[in-house]
């Protein structure tokens, strides 16, 4: 019996050891942890993102309203009787 202690003694340094210096070590699972959470949160935005290009492919499948629309936002494109006014805001 009084090999007992010391024994278990050792098994607990050595599982102790192992968590903290071996494979799979805790500072290792704690960085993992951190790659995680900044991976889900880069998830969240591409999933944002994806529904408003999702959306926006809809928009130009179903009907010509978002094509015009790009079309006078993006190139300043105007209807052949229309006049383009420009207002800019003073500095």
């Amino acid at each position: 019996m009084r090999w007992a202690a010391p024994v278990i003694a050792a098994l607990l340094l050595l599982v102790q050891a192992d968590l903290w210096w071996g494979k799979g070590n805790m500072p290792y699972v704690m960085s993992l942890r951190k790659q995680l959470a900044e991976q889900r949160a880069a998830n969240v935005q591409a999933r944002a993102r994806n529904a408003r290009v999702q959306a926006e492919v809809s928009d130009l499948r179903e009907g010509l309203e978002m094509v015009e629309e790009k079309a006078r936002a993006e190139l300043g494109m105007v209807k052949p009787d229309e006049i383009l006014v420009q207002v800019t805001a003073r500095k």
